[in-house]
C-alpha cells in the first residue's frame, strides 16, 4: 500500500494489522498508527492461556530527532499517529510512505533526509512482541525517541487517569521494567544502546474511533514513565523486546529470524496453485492456541474466546487441511473431557470461569469433526476412544437434557430451547431479548442430528458391531423421512428454518446443511432448488446473508450501539463462513460443473484479505452493498472454511 492509502487519514485508520503470539494474546493496530479500538496495543498478554489477556503497552510511539547544523534548531519529526477529541495529534501518518502485510506487518517512513522501516512480530508461546528498526538512508546520525504509553488492564475494558498507577521502575543497560499496578504483570521493554529521560505523566483523552462507532466508551488515558533515547545512523538497526519476562539476555534479530523461519515453512507447506493460499496459511495459523498443555482455537480477534462450535466447525480447516493432524487429535480429545449432560461447551470465559453450556449445535459438529479427523487419517484408536463419548452424547439427547434439548418420540426430530434462550449459531440476545429465537426444531440441528447418527452407524461398522450399527441406521432412517415431509416449504421450493407449534419459513441459509453435509438430506431436483433459493436470495460477494432481504426483518447494515448492533446480527448480515457450506452443496448438485463458479466465489472472498484486518478475513459484513466488513476482524471459522474448500476442490 502506497501513499494513496497511508496519506489517507479516514481510509489508513480502518486497515489494521494482527499478530498473535499462540497463548491468546496479540498486538495489534492500525496502517496509520492510531489505536481505534480498546483492544488495540503492541502487546496484549495471555496472563492465563488463552485467556486473562491484558493491555500491557498500549504504544511505542516514534520521533526522530536530526540536529546536523549545529547553529539551528534540531528538527523534530513525529511518526506516531493519535487521535484526540477534535484533533490528530501528532499526524505521523503523512510521513509513512508503505505499509505491507506478508509475513509481519511492514512500515515505511520518509521524515527528513530519513528512511525508516519498521516491523512489527509476536512470537510464538510467548507474551512477547518484538518491534525491529532498519535505517535505510540517513545523511547524518540522528536520534530517535520512544515514548512507551501503557494502560495496564483488561483488553475489555478502559483505564482512566488514576493514582494506583506504580511510578517505580528500574533501567539498566537499556533495559527498563516496572510493575504498572498491584497484582499485575511485570513489563520488560528492552532497547538496546538506549538512555532513558524520565517524564512521568499522563496523557489523557484517546479516542477510540471503531468504540465510539459500536456505542461504547471510547476515551482513554495512558500513563508513561518517560521516553528512551537511541543514536542512529544509516545501515543501523534496532531490536526493540516488549515482553513479560525478562529481555536482558535476548536479542530481537534472533528471535525474529526464529519466528520468520516458522512462517515461511507455513506458507511454504503446499502446493496449493491458489494464489491466496500462503496468505490463508498465516491467517490460519494465527488461531491456533494454547490451553494448559493442550491446544485449541480462538474462535475470533479481537474480544472472542475458544467457542465449541467456532471450534468444531474451524477445526477442518485450520488443522486437517493445514496439516496439524495431531493438534486436531489434541483438540477432540480435550473437549471430549469437558462434555457435561451429553452437551460440548459453548465457551470458555475470560477469567477461566467454568464452561458454559448454552448450545444445541456445538456437540453436534464434535461428530462432524471427529468424522472429518478419522476420513482424514484413519485413526480408528482416537474414534474408539470417543465412542464411548458419543454413546453418552446420544444417550442425552435420547433421554433430553439441558434447555428442553431433547428427541421427539413422534417424529425422532431433534427439538430445543426456552424462552429467553438462544441455542444456536444465531445467538444474539439483548437483555431478555433473543433476536432471532428458533425454540423447536431447527433446520441445521436436525441435518446436524441425522449426520451425527450416520457417523455412529460407520464408525459402529468399522468395528464390526453390525447390531449397533443397524440401530443407528435405522434410526437415522427415520429422522431422514420426518425432515423431507416436515421441512419442506412448497411455497418457497426450499425449506423452513425451523419447526414448533407452526412451520417458520423465513429464507435463511441455515437450510444449505440439509444439501452440505456428508450425509445429505436431499438430493436431485429438491437438493438444487434449496441450492439455488439460496444462491438467488441469500449470496453475496463475501458470503451469505443471514436473512433474504425480501423479508419483513431484514436489517441491511450492522452498525450502531450494541442494541442495534444485536438486532441486525442474523437478520440479513453477512457471515463469510457460510460460504463453505455453500460450495459442498454446490458440488453436490452440479458435480465438478461447479468449479468455475466455485473458484469465482472463493476469489471474491478471498479479496477481503486487503481490507479491513489486512491478512485475514473478518466475521461479517453488511448485507447491503458495498458490504462493510464488521464484528470481528479475524475470524476463525471465515479463514477456516476458505481454505478447507480450496483444499477439498482444488479451488
Amino acid at each position: 500500500m502506497d501513499r494513496s492509502i497511508t496519506d489517507d487519514f479516514d481510509k489508513s485508520s480502518r486497515l489494521e494489522w494482527l499478530e498473535v503470539n499462540g497463548l491468546g494474546g496479540y498486538a495489534s493496530g492500525t496502517v496509520s498508527g492510531p489505536l481505534t479500538r480498546r483492544y488495540h496495543g503492541l502487546l496484549i498478554a495471555a496472563l492465563e492461556p488463552p485467556v486473562k489477556r491484558t493491555v500491557v503497552l498500549s504504544k511505542l510511539d516514534e520521533t526522530i530527532v536530526i540536529n546536523d547544523n549545529s547553529t539551528q534548531p534540531a528538527q523534530r519529526f513525529e511518526l506516531g499517529t493519535n487521535q484526540f477529541p477534535n484533533a490528530v495529534h501528532p499526524a505521523g501518518y503523512h510521513y509513512m510512505c508503505q505499509f505491507e502485510r506478508d509475513v509481519f506487518p511492514v512500515f515505511y517512513y520518509e521524515a527528513g533526509n530519513v528512511r525508516l522501516k519498521k516491523t512489527i512480530a509476536a512470537l510464538l508461546d510467548e507474551n512477547t512482541t518484538l518491534v525491529l528498526y532498519e535505517v535505510l538512508d540517513a545523511s547524518a546520525e540522528f536520534t530517535m525517541e520512544l515514548l512507551p504509553l501503557a494502560s495496564c488492564r483488561d483488553h475489555h475494558s478502559i483505564s482512566s487517569e488514576n493514582n494506583a498507577i506504580g511510578r517505580q521502575y528500574l533501567f539498566e543497560d537499556g533495559l527498563f521494567r516496572t510493575v504498572n499496578y498491584h497484582g499485575g504483570p511485570e513489563v520488560f521493554i528492552y532497547v538496546p544502546g538506549s538512555t532513558f529521560v524520565e517524564a512521568q505523566g499522563w496523557y489523557r483523552n484517546f479516542e477510540y474511533l471503531r468504540e465510539l462507532e459500536r456505542g461504547l466508551e471510547f476515551r482513554e488515558d495512558l500513563y508513561t514513565h518517560g521516553h528512551f533515547k537511541v543514536n542512529l545512523r544509516k545501515g543501523s538497526t534496532l531490536g526493540v523486546i516488549i515482553s513479560t519476562g525478562d529481555t536482558s539476555q535476548k536479542n530481537a534479530f534472533d528471535l525474529f529470524a526464529v519466528e520468520q523461519q516458522r512462517r515461511e515453512g507455513l506458507r511454504q507447506s503446499s502446493n496449493s496453485s491458489n494464489p491466496w493460499w500462503s496468505r490463508l496459511m498465516l491467517a490460519a495459523d494465527q488461531f491456533i492456541a494454547r490451553r494448559g498443555k493442550s491446544f485449541t482455537i480462538i474462535a475470533g480477534y479481537h474480544w472472542f474466546t475458544d467457542w465449541g462450535r467456532d471450534t468444531m466447525i474451524s477445526l477442518p480447516g485450520l488443522c486437517l487441511a493445514t496439516g496439524r493432524l495431531s493438534i486436531a487429535r489434541d483438540i477432540l480429545l480435550q473437549y471430549a473431557r469437558f462434555v457435561s449432560e451429553g452437551m460440548l461447551p459453548n465457551r470458555f470465559p475470560d477469567h477461566g470461569e467454568q464452561p458454559e453450556y448454552n448450545t444445541m449445535d456445538a456437540t453436534l459438529w464434535f461428530f462432524h469433526a471427529a468424522y472429518q479427523y478419522f476420513l482424514a487419517t484413519d485413526d480408528i484408536v482416537l474414534i474408539e476412544k470417543l465412542l464411548p463419548v458419543f454413546t453418552s452424547i446420544v444417550a442425552s439427547h435420547l433421554r433430553g437434557t439441558r434447555y428442553g434439548i431433547g428427541v421427539d418420540p413422534v417424529d425422532e426430530l431433534l427439538r430445543g430451547g426456552q424462552p429467553g434462550t438462544q441455542l444456536t449459531w444465531m445467538d444474539a440476545k439483548v437483555g431478555d431479548w433473543v433476536v432471532t429465537p428458533r425454540v423447536g426444531k431447527p433446520v441445521e440441528i436436525n441435518a446436524l442430528w441425522y449426520n451425527a447418527l450416520r457417523v455412529m452407524e460407520t464408525i459402529h461398522q468399522r468395528l464390526g458391531n453390525q447390531e449397533e450399527a443397524g440401530a443407528f441406521g435405522h434410526r437415522a432412517d427415520k429422522v431422514r423421512s420426518n425432515f423431507q415431509m416436515l421441512f419442506w416449504n412448497t411455497a418457497e421450493n426450499c425449506l423452513f428454518d425451523y419447526l414448533d407449534s407452526s412451520p417458520h419459513g423465513e429464507i435463511r441459509p441455515n437450510q444449505i446443511y440439509a444439501v452440505s453435509l456428508p450425509f445429505p438430506l436431499f438430493e436431485g431436483n429438491k437438493a438444487r432448488a434449496i441450492v439455488d433459493v439460496v444462491k438467488t436470495k441469500l449470496l453475496t460477494p463475501v458470503g451469505l446473508r443471514s436473512l433474504a432481504q425480501n423479508s419483513p426483518g431484514y436489517i441491511g447494515r450492522c452498525v450502531g450501539p450494541p442494541l442495534e448492533r444485536d438486532a441486525a446480527y442474523h437478520q440479513g448480515t453477512v457471515w463469510t463462513f457460510l460460504i463453505g457450506a455453500f460450495i459442498d452443496a454446490l458440488y453436490a448438485v452440479e458435480g465438478n460443473a461447479a468449479q468455475k463458479e466455485a473458484s469465482a466465489i472463493v476469489n471474491n472472498c478471498c479479496a477481503h484479505l486487503d481490507d479491513a484486518c489486512v491478512g485475514s478475513i473478518s466475521e461479517v459484513f453488511d448485507g447491503d452493498w458495498p458490504h462493510i466488513a464488521r464484528g470481528c476482524v479475524a475470524q476463525a471459522w471465515s479463514v477456516a472454511e476458505l481454505v478447507r474448500v480450496i483444499r477439498k476442490y482444488s479451488l
